[in-house]
């Protein structure tokens, strides 16, 4: 008797399966995910049965009911992924793994249900369908389209071989994560002799001593050493840009180019499997290739991500080109040996002692004055005067899953909380993802509701991997850490200051792919601005502000190499579709020589042959961007253009920028999914959106004299 109760009663206390406002992410470990994700299956699968049986073609008695469905599978597998990606362990892997099928089988389940489609099609060809306003619409036309793309119309033999499709592509893409987490945190090089690092800034040599400590070597410091290097992203990056000892440069490289590509953490047969899984998915489904099916719920089309990508290559090409020039010359004024025959190991090295002689910007000596808190602090104060928001700390409102969280409350001007974010700053090699990205906690919803009279409000995580305080100096930022908060800050205001009601397309919700980068690439744009740069650039010591002359330069290196940066997205873009559209997989090309050829019309220098970065490109491996990856590229042209509008009214006109801020707020930010990106971007802009602006920020628009 003891036993099945304390089994009952172990179900009745899971976290994961408590009412709450804010996720218990204090108290969820992987002992929970199990029994917790299984208890609340077997829930929803009754719950799917009921809405079958009792279905009707309108909102209270089909799209409530599913919005219930969707919205508690959606919060409670999103606490759980989330812990994964921030608070990785090996238990927590193991029984992710276990339950992930589970859940796959039954999100399809909702995904063909014939009796939910046939209500949907009933509403769309009813004589109602006229009245409904156009967020429903949207509703209805996406919930079609989402059904046919997840197999619904396929007959019982192809629908069970889509389905294992997509249990296998879902269980891969997990591998293929874990493989690159691993593989980073594999590499380790352990450094004695100072001279091995010359050339390594004070906040990279106190970090690599920092992990030596965390790897057992305790007595490790900053002065002294050891010091560890690791793949981590602020080690590479400083290791890439700053040591001048090239053969560490060269080994740390090759180090990560080649991620995940050997032994038993080998994501190459991953990449075959998953690309040919996605080709027969396309086929099962009547398109040609899988870019097919991921353009279906995008707003561009193939030809159209295409002939983007070309025009802004051919625009980028020659200043690339002149990059590379640039760089020979002035590392051959300096003496370099290797200035004949720069290799990828040198450029950024190079790059780096070229913008500081040309502009003289070190990164390094601007560090002091972004520190974390006063960056919050100005982009807070600019939220405030763009789109009329409050933002206060609420620490100790909600649960944390980690010491350095920060929670957020979001406020109207009339004082009444309209959202909550979480932010989880820093870089923690052992356990979190590399990266920054922003996902949602729990969205908008009227039916959803608390009370049954105001709409759920949303709530946000804000994810970056940024330098952790060191000693007793606070968390100093590099300018592009600026640039990165201020992004992922963009998507969280799009989740946050949605006025949607309806939640399956609140927010971020039902926005199509590649316009979701729109609002922050918007925001990246302000760290150039003066005003607001000069409010967040004070010395954590003396409070000094940024020296005039030193924005000037900030502001005259912004297109410093942006032919070079320009083409490596639009390598990563082209690629990503040429192996959606074109590839054969066990063809006579490998994923390799796909890159390799790509990589000719999209790299002044060519990758190694044995760069293996498509091993550890967890974007269209392990994230949702295949066959999108160009939508960064998309949604830059959109964001540049936005951005355009506050300076055709002049950016120091106080009144002028409100007042587009506003505009802003209730068109890109307010709609969510509920109109079309398109029709939402024409409302703010008054036109269709051009390249220019992008081409112009980035100074590649051949100048009128």
């Amino acid at each position: 008797m003891a036993s099945s109760a304390s089994v009952d009663d172990n179900i009745e206390s899971n976290p994961l399966l408590q009412d709450f406002d804010f996720p218990p992410f204090d108290f969820v470990e992987a002992k929970h995910v199990r029994p917790g994700i299984r208890a609340l299956l077997k829930k929803l699968e009754s719950d799917l049965d009921e809405l079958e049986k009792t279905v009707e073609p309108s909102w209270p008695k089909l799209v409530e009911p599913l919005e219930k469905i969707v919205d508690r599978l959606t919060v409670v597998w999103g606490i759980v992924n989330h812990l994964k990606a921030v608070k990785d362990t090996a238990e927590l892997r193991a029984a992710i793994e276990e339950v992930q099928p589970e859940k796959v089988k039954f999100q399809l389940r909702v995904g063909q249900s014939k009796p939910i489609y046939n209500a949907f099609k009933a509403i769309q060809e009813s004589p109602d369908w006229k009245s409904l306003n156009e967020a429903r619409k949207r509703i209805v036309e996406t919930q079609i389209k989402e059904a046919v793309l997840n197999g619904v119309s396929l007959e019982d033999d192809k629908r069970e071989q889509f389905n294992k499709i997509e249990q296998e592509l879902e269980r891969l893409s997990h591998k293929f994560s874990e493989n690159v987490l691993d593989a980073t945190k594999k590499f380790e090089k352990l450094i004695t002799d100072k001279k091995e690092i010359e050339g390594l800034p004070a906040t990279s040599l106190g970090l690599a001593a920092q992990t030596a400590v965390s790897k057992g070597h305790e007595n490790a410091t900053a002065e002294h050493g050891p010091w560890m290097i690791t793949l981590d992203a602020p080690c590479l990056f400083a290791v890439m840009q700053h040591a001048r000892n090239r053969a560490l440069r060269e080994e740390v490289y090759r180090a990560n180019i080649t991620r995940a590509s050997t032994g038993d953490l080998d994501n190459t047969p991953i990449i075959n499997q998953i690309l040919k899984l996605r080709m027969e998915k396309a086929r099962l489904l009547n398109y040609n290739n899988y870019a097919e099916v991921s353009m279906a719920t995008k707003m561009a089309t193939v030809d159209k991500a295409e002939e983007l990508l070309e025009k802004l290559r051919s625009a980028s090409w020659n200043a690339a080109v002149q990059d590379i020039e640039d760089l020979k010359s002035y590392s051959k004024s300096q003496g370099a040996l290797e200035a004949d025959n720069l290799s990828h190991w040198d450029i950024n090295f190079w790059s780096e002692r070229l913008r500081e002689s040309k502009y003289n910007i070190n990164e390094e000596e601007l560090r002091p004055y972004f520190s974390l808190s006063k960056v919050m602090d100005g982009l807070f104060k600019l939220a405030k005067t763009l789109f009329g928001i409050d933002i206060e700390p609420a620490d100790g409102l909600a649960p944390v899953w980690n010491k350095d969280v920060r929670f957020y409350r979001v406020k109207d001007s009339s004082g009444s909380p309209i959202a909550y974010f979480y932010f989880d700053p820093y870089s923690r090699p052992s356990e979190k993802r590399e990266g920054a990205w922003m996902d949602e906690v729990v969205s908008r919803s009227r039916v959803m509701s608390r009370n049954g009279t105001t709409p759920r409000l949303p709530i946000a995580h804000m994810v970056c991997n940024q330098t952790p305080p060191f000693g007793d100096k606070p968390s100093l930022m590099t300018f592009r850490e600026v640039e990165t908060v201020f992004h992922e800050f963009g998507h969280a205001l799009q989740h946050m200051l949605t006025k949607q009601d309806e939640g399956l397309v609140a927010g971020i919700r039902g926005i199509e792919w590649d316009a979701v980068e729109l609002p922050s690439q918007f925001m990246e744009n302000w760290c150039y601005h003066r005003d607001t740069l000069m409010s967040i650039a004070k010395h954590y010591e003396t409070g000094e502000s940024l020296p005039e002359e030193v924005y000037l330069k900030l502001l005259a290196a912004r297109t410093f190499r942006a032919g070079s940066l320009s083409l490596r997205q639009l390598r990563f873009a082209s690629v990503d579709l040429e192996l959606h559209t074109k590839y054969i997989p066990d063809g006579s090309e490998s994923v390799f020589d796909v890159d390799q050829r790509v990589s000719k019309k999209t790299q002044v220098i060519p990758p190694l042959p044995e760069d293996r970065f498509l091993c550890g490109f967890n974007h269209i491996f392990a994230g949702g961007y295949a066959a999108g990856y160009y939508s960064y590229k998309w949604a830059e042209v959109l964001s540049a253009d936005a951005f355009s509008a506050f300076e055709d009214v002049g950016l120091d006109n106080t009144k002028a920028v409100k007042e587009t801020g506003h505009k802003f707020r209730e068109t890109i930010l307010a709609l969510g999914g509920g109109k079309a990106p398109s029709e939402v971007f024409v409302e703010f802009r008054g036109r269709e959106p051009s390249p220019e602006a992008l081409l112009r920020h980035n100074g590649l628009l051949p100048v009128a004299a």
